[in-house]
C-alpha cells in the first residue's frame, strides 16, 4: 500500500453508500462505518475510488465526528484514534515553527533533519534552563 489519508467529512459532502459494515463496536463511540463513492461531478471525476465514512461519537467534547479515509485495511475505530493522533503531530509542529529557531535546514535526508531538530531542542531546553536558574 502506498499513501493514505484520514480527514474530517464536510456536512455538506455528497456521497452515494454501497456498503454498510454492521461490524463495529459501539461502546468505543463509534456510530457507523460506510464504504462510500463521491457523488458530485467534479470530485467523482477526481476521486472515482471507494472511501470509507466512520462516524465517531466523541464523548469528552459531546461531538459527531465524521471521517473520510481510503483506507479499508484497519478497524472503524482505528481510524478515529489515527485522526486524534494526527492532532498531537499537529501540537508537535506547530510548538516547533513557535518555540525553535530553524532557519534553514543544513541537510536533506532524514538523519540530517532529525539532528538538526534535536539540537534546536536541546538549544531551546538548555536556554529555559539557564532562564529559571
Amino acid at each position: 500500500m502506498g499513501a493514505f489519508f484520514v480527514s474530517r467529512a464536510k456536512t455538506t459532502m455528497d456521497y452515494t453508500v454501497i456498503e454498510h459494515n454492521y461490524n463495529i463496536d459501539l461502546r468505543f463511540g463509534l456510530k457507523s462505518d460506510k464504504t462510500i463513492f463521491l457523488a458530485g461531478y467534479k470530485s467523482s471525476k477526481l476521486y472515482p475510488d471507494p472511501l470509507r465514512l466512520v462516524e465517531y461519537y466523541d464523548d469528552q467534547n459531546d461531538i459527531l465526528l465524521t471521517f473520510v479515509s481510503n483506507y479499508h485495511e484497519v478497524s472503524a475505530l482505528e481510524i478515529a484514534k489515527l485522526y486524534r493522533n494526527r492532532w498531537q503531530i499537529e501540537t508537535l509542529f506547530k510548538w516547533i515553527k513557535q518555540n525553535l529557531t530553524i532557519k534553514k535546514l543544513l541537510g536533506q535526508s532524514e538523519n540530517a533533519v532529525n539532528i538538526h531538530i534535536w539540537v534546536a531542542i536541546c538549544t531551546y531546553l538548555i536556554v529555559a534552563h539557564v532562564k529559571m536558574k
